[in-house]
């Protein structure tokens, strides 16, 4: 198979500035709605861009779970890769694609991590499970096989047989963003490219070629 004769052309919807609202998660918020409407696979699920202290990009899929006034919000174990990376250099990249809707979203700002208290109370809502797979997992460090993560669920399932409580190493981040990007996807490669950049507090507004 030749990669160079993969082309579709997008032709579903446009995007002008006058389509925009004036606040960019507002704007998300829209947006997300109407690709849970549309329901496009995982349509909360995003790429995270992490720097690490040699300055190598890193990147995986994690899941949103909150978009607040403030920003974007996500959990995982503070010790894992990106939780390193985050405490390093506190500044991250998103990604989402809703290729039904040929639509992007590009989202750019300064990480901070969730108030202990709203990590807790991400945690109660979890199933017992996922609750108790956050022990087990030493994210990110290498193990001899699966069986060792397999006992390590048994020995917390087996402590933690009603109440889980949070472990201290896992929580939420929240995204302050300081640059979002909107993208349509256009007939002839003439997408429709939307930026919101914050300058002194305030949101400008700006078209991008494609």
């Amino acid at each position: 198979m030749d990669l160079h004769d993969i082309r579709q052309d997008y032709s579903q919807q446009s995007l002008s500035e006058a389509d925009c609202c004036a606040h960019p998660l507002e704007q998300f918020q829209k947006w997300l709605t109407e690709a849970i409407h549309a329901k496009v696979n995982e349509p909360t699920a995003m790429n995270v861009a992490t720097v690490d202290q040699h300055g190598r990009p890193n990147a995986r899929i994690v899941l949103l779970k909150e978009v607040t006034e403030k920003g974007f919000v996500f959990f995982t174990n503070y010790h894992s890769r990106k939780g390193r990376a985050l405490s390093q250099h506190p500044y991250a990249a998103l990604t989402f694609f809703w290729p039904e809707l040929e639509r992007q979203v590009r989202v750019e700002g300064v990480v901070l991590q969730l108030a202990a208290e709203d990590s807790e109370a991400y945690f109660r809502s979890r199933p017992y499970s996922s609750r108790i797979g956050a022990w087990a997992s030493e994210q990110s460090s290498v193990i001899s096989s699966k069986a060792v993560l397999m006992t390590r669920a048994a020995t917390f399932g087996a402590k933690y047989l009603l109440n889980v409580p949070r472990p201290p190493h896992w929580g939420g981040y929240l995204i302050e963003p300081e640059l979002v990007e909107f993208w349509q996807g256009r007939p002839s490669r003439l997408h429709d490219r939307i930026q919101y950049l914050r300058e002194k507090g305030l949101w400008i507004k700006q078209r991008l070629a494609p």
